[in-house]
């Protein structure tokens, strides 16, 4: 998810976001340690993703 399509979610959107990424990160790396992935990019990419959302919450809170 590029930063430019975070900007545009509303509030709800983002915290609904973060939580369906962190669960889909969970239930990948646990996947991941039982037996290796295909593509384990998939984590690193998750994990920058779930940060630009948290930027974005904190980012907009401060405005608040």
């Amino acid at each position: 998810m590029k930063q430019e399509e975070i900007t545009q979610l509303s509030l709800n959107d983002l915290k609904d976001r973060l939580d369906t990424t962190a669960e889909k990160i969970g239930k990948i790396s646990l996947t991941h340690k039982v037996s290796p992935l295909e593509n384990p990019m998939q984590i690193k990419s998750l994990r920058k993703t779930i940060a630009r959302l948290n930027t974005e919450l904190t980012k907009r809170n401060k405005q608040a």
